[in-house]
């Protein structure tokens, strides 16, 4: 049996999987492959994928596993050396939005450098690495080693400082860019009204210039976006209209009640409605535009 593992980062790393699959295409794997792919949406008919697996279930499977095909996660390349198991180890890259760094490929490297696996570079075919495990014969784990101390040390060091920020980089993002979309309104909206044009038209006006905004940022910079194609980009604009328009009678509703029925200031109530406007596109833009 073959164990794969793609550790539990909250980013796709299905560049492994496909590898994976091809070779159980072309014939060159014919055990039975599992697969714990943590965030990675997959689907093959050739292996047993799931999202994430027990701990006792998982120690089970790395005993039972003749090979292990990894990502360059520490723990599970340190559980499998341990086990004294064949692994065949792949980075995630950063390039391919997989991880947030490329700290797993100097990790990955290490451990080959000192004889406890193979790597899988993105250059590499995984069918010529198949066939070097055959009589690859992993060198016994020292836990002792200096410069694999010096590796664990920099990469927790890594981790602490940075996995916070990165674990809650769209939220962060959407907030910064909301605060832009929001001031953008705003003053598009108190230019316009300086004008003397009326005040729902000015609203609408100022909607229709912060939307553009708030599309191309969060298009390229909260959800990251870029390469969605022409059919997929148009239809998340179609989708970030439509959403924007219903939070636009949000909006309107939310000025209506503040300034007409309750009398209260314009700005004031122009900045209390784009708070909840704010969250409501959050939660359509993750859910139902931006799809990874």
């Amino acid at each position: 049996m073959i164990l794969v593992v793609l550790g539990t980062q909250d980013k796709q790393f299905d560049r492994l999987l496909k590898a994976v699959d091809k070779e159980i295409e072309l014939g060159n794997i014919k055990e039975q492959v599992i697969v714990q792919a943590g965030y990675t949406k997959y689907k093959s008919k050739n292996m047993k994928i799931f999202d994430l697996l027990p701990a006792p279930e998982f120690e089970k499977l790395i005993d039972e596993a003749n090979l292990v095909i990894t990502h360059g996660g520490v723990g599970t390349i340190l559980s499998a050396i341990k086990k004294n198991k064949k692994i065949i180890a792949a980075a995630r890259l950063s390039k391919y939005k997989e991880h947030h760094n490329d700290h797993q490929k100097q990790i990955v490297e290490e451990f080959k450098k000192q004889g406890y696996l193979l790597e899988y570079d993105e250059n590499d075919s995984l069918g010529n690495l198949l066939k070097q495990i055959k009589n690859f014969k992993p060198k016994k784990f020292k836990s002792n080693t200096n410069n694999m101390i010096k590796l664990l040390d920099e990469y927790i060091e890594d981790t602490d400082n940075t996995a916070w920020f990165h674990k809650y980089k769209e939220i962060l993002f959407y907030l910064f860019f909301g605060g832009c979309t929001t001031l953008v309104n705003i003053l598009s909206f108190m230019i316009i009204r300086a004008f003397g044009i009326g005040l729902y038209t000015s609203n609408v006006l100022a909607w229709f210039i912060s939307v553009v905004f708030a599309f191309i940022t969060n298009k390229l910079f909260v959800f990251e976006s870029r390469n969605a194609g022409f059919k997929k980009s148009l239809k998340e604009c179609v989708y970030f209209f439509g959403c924007r328009i219903l939070s636009l009678f949000f909006d309107m509703g939310l000025m209506y009640l503040m300034v007409d029925l309750l009398d209260l200031n314009e700005f004031v109530s122009k900045v209390v409605s784009n708070i909840f406007v704010i969250i409501i596109n959050y939660v359509f833009s993750k859910v139902f535009i931006f799809k990874k």
